[in-house]
């Protein structure tokens, strides 16, 4: 892999139902410090939702992210992983962990060895009622649900797409490589009540994690880009 020398690049992972497309706003500004970005969208939503169906899975959101790293034979990235994302890039270190320098969870899961991501987020019971009735995608969570402001909640809601429930019920396989990342942080959206990432907020800082708390709703990266930006920056 080829090397990128001190500036740092930022892959930006984002949570269910969203896209690369709810980065744009940060990937601009961090283009504009000079840093590449890629903000890929996962496999059967966004511009990809024409290939959601039945058969995606964890693992397929795993291997968008790592095969990305691969291709564009990238080393020391900043990795970050919003809501749902969290889960993926726990997966991504364990294939490509030697690429990461930095990993940050921003208002995310942090999954243990086994996890489900459906048994992590506080609407286990709905997921687990749509794959009873043999459902293959989930209808998006309004906007407005996630505390996002309420000038862009329109937007974001005509760009969310349904996502694949396969990803929400697939264990994962952990073995500490995510751990062993020299630079971790989490960031919680505190303006989004939500116990889960309270729960892991508070297990990264009990790791000795960098801890940091942005005054916003879920999406932090279209509500705070300013101020999202300026974090990724000094964790890189």
């Amino acid at each position: 892999m080829t090397r990128n020398g001190t500036q740092k690049t930022f892959v930006l992972v984002h949570g269910a139902w969203h896209g690369g497309w709810c980065w744009r706003r940060v990937a601009d500004l961090l283009e504009n410090q000079g840093r590449k970005v890629f903000a890929p969208t996962l496999t059967g939503v966004g511009e990809r939702s024409h290939l959601a169906g039945a058969r995606i899975d964890l693992a397929t959101h795993i291997a968008d992210i790592v095969n990305v790293i691969k291709w564009e034979g990238l080393e020391g990235i900043v990795l970050v992983g919003h809501s749902y994302g969290g889960v993926i890039i726990s997966g991504v270190a364990e294939q490509i962990g030697e690429a990461i320098g930095s990993i940050v969870f921003l208002d995310a899961f942090l999954p243990e060895n086994g996890d489900r991501p459906m048994d992590l987020t506080v609407r286990r019971d709905a997921i687990a009622a749509l794959v009873q009735k043999g459902e293959t995608l989930m209808p998006p969570v309004p906007a407005a649900a996630f505390q996002v402001n309420e000038r862009d909640r329109a937007w974001v809601d005509g760009r969310c797409t349904p996502h694949p429930l396969g990803t929400f019920t697939q264990q994962i396989t952990l073995t500490g490589a995510r751990d062993r990342i020299p630079r971790k942080t989490y960031i919680r959206a505190a303006g989004y009540p939500n116990a889960p990432f309270d729960a892991a907020k508070a297990k990264a800082k009990a790791a000795g994690w960098r801890i940091y708390e942005m005054p916003c709703g879920h999406d932090a990266m279209v509500d705070m880009p300013e101020r999202l930006t300026e974090i990724l920056l000094e964790v890189a």
